[in-house]
């Protein structure tokens, strides 16, 4: 049994509380970790909105490092004092046909760390050890924290992209900027598409290698070949359709997106095509840490002690840091 604490959303809209915990013996499949970072996701704003399904009261955060520091009896996948990620996938029935198929990321019932089940705003955290992932060393555990979900939603969405040689990234965040730096390993030109007048996010854009950058409000300056949208703006889905060659992709990576507006069939005809990414699979993350530790991928963060998630809620809210916010507890 450990004392800790964890930030908690008693219901939707309600700011976070500071509560105490007693962490006690992990299930048989589960680990008891020592939170040594935790990432600050925009899908944590959707959580504390309401916007998608979550369990309250509810302790939010799914871009954990933290060290093992007890085990269940069956866990064999890691032991006392190994340094482990907890991803937003929490657990999958293993049953339904998506799970059989080797499509677990679209699971009829799956488990969300920080949505279904309490994730990383704490001082500890339970996570099942079949779905946790081995960090490399190359990484600090504020750096790798993002990678949990920016990076691996993002890698995800890049996969369903193609073979894009022109690429355009709407919203200039977390994901983004990680994604941008594997595109660019890739041999791909970035065109990035921020909030009007962001710019900030424009120039770090540049810094990261993008051949253009520009208000999500222009046209970039030559057809691409995908796009990817971070933002949740519905809007510019129809807008990304403008931007996208024939034959092109929309990727959509958002869990959340306001609704999108009806556009002329047009703008869609020419074997375009919209896609939406859900969640991540397992094998995702062995395959995007492998090429994150050769380019190597580093990521720009802004951390703030766990005391004071609102306030890095907020800031994301209104975009005021550049790459991925980070809560470190005991800061």
């Amino acid at each position: 049994m450990v004392d800790g604490y964890a930030m908690q959303f008693d219901h939707a809209g309600a700011p976070l509380r500071r509560v105490s915990r007693v962490f006690g013996v992990p299930e048989p499949h589960e680990v008891l970790l020592e939170v040594l970072a935790c990432g600050v996701c925009r899908t944590d704003l959707h959580v504390a909105d309401g916007e998608i399904a979550a369990r309250y009261p509810l302790v939010p955060g799914h871009e954990i490092v933290g060290r093992v520091i007890a085990i269940g009896r069956d866990v064999a996948e890691f032991g006392i004092g190994d340094r482990i990620g907890v991803p937003w996938l929490g657990g999958t029935c293993g049953r339904c046909r998506y799970c059989r198929s080797g499509h677990e990321n679209l699971c009829d019932t799956p488990c969300f760390t920080g949505a279904t089940r309490d994730g990383g705003y704490a001082s500890h955290a339970f996570a099942d050890a079949r779905y946790c992932l081995a960090i490399p060393g190359e990484f600090g555990d504020v750096e790798a924290a993002p990678l949990l979900c920016a990076g691996l939603i993002g890698y995800r969405s890049l996969t369903m992209a193609g073979e894009a040689e022109n690429l355009a990234l709407y919203g200039f965040g977390a994901a983004a900027h990680i994604v941008a730096q594997v595109a660019r390993w890739q041999g791909r030109r970035i065109f990035a598409l921020t909030r009007p007048g962001d710019e900030r996010s424009q120039g770090f854009a540049r810094e990261l290698g993008s051949a253009w950058a520009g208000g999500s409000d222009e046209v970039p300056p030559e057809p691409v070949d995908a796009a990817i949208l971070f933002a949740a703006d519905g809007a510019l889905v129809p807008a990304a359709l403008r931007a996208v060659r024939k034959g092109g992709r929309v990727v959509c990576a958002g869990i959340h997106m306001s609704d999108i507006p009806s556009f002329p069939y047009a703008d869609l005809w020419g074997e375009r095509a919209i896609l939406s990414v859900a969640n991540l699979t397992r094998a995702d993350g062995p395959a995007f840490f492998d090429i994150a530790r050769r380019i190597p991928v580093r990521t720009r963060t802004q951390v703030y002690p766990l005391a004071r998630a609102d306030a890095a809620l907020e800031d994301l809210r209104k975009g005021r840091f550049d790459g991925a916010a980070v809560l470190v507890p005991g800061r």
